[in-house]
């Protein structure tokens, strides 16, 4: 697994762009990597337990380790992390949506762009939850969210 990670870490941009806290971007970019390879189970252990996720439904509290790798297997799209800002408690990322290995398909989704909102707290996801952008910028899109 180390060779992996390290593997995965030379593809990583040193930075992106943002006002976000570095060990923030870090947690995140991570977890897209290993989503994105098909990970689940690494992209799973990013989260504490419990966390709070929101996926176009109310907040949901997941509560144990299968719940977690649910959520996370339950997105049919990987993920590369092009941006990432700070909004009072919230790391706010920027994807650009790409297929992944597992179950579900990105489909028309590849290449669009989707966004987050984490809480990173000691190193570990707290909340994910998937930021709509509620301003009008002409046809709505039917991608599907990561």
């Amino acid at each position: 697994m180390l060779a992996g990670c390290g593997s995965s870490s030379s593809e990583r941009p040193k930075t992106v762009a943002g006002n976000a806290d570095a060990d923030a971007v870090q947690v995140i970019q991570s977890w897209a990597d290993e989503l994105r390879s098909g990970d689940i189970s690494a992209a799973s252990d990013r989260f504490t337990i419990p966390t709070v996720v929101q996926n176009g439904t109310a907040p949901l509290r997941l509560t144990t380790r299968p719940a977690i790798e649910a959520f996370n297997q339950s997105l049919p799209c990987g993920a590369r992390l092009t941006a990432a800002s700070t909004t009072g408690k919230y790391t706010v990322a920027t994807f650009v949506l790409t297929e992944r290995p597992g179950p579900g398909q990105c489909g028309n989704g590849v290449g669009e762009a989707a966004k987050t909102a984490f809480v990173i707290h000691d190193g570990h996801i707290t909340e994910w939850r998937r930021v709509v952008d509620t301003e009008p910028t002409g046809p709505t899109s039917t991608a599907p969210v990561i």
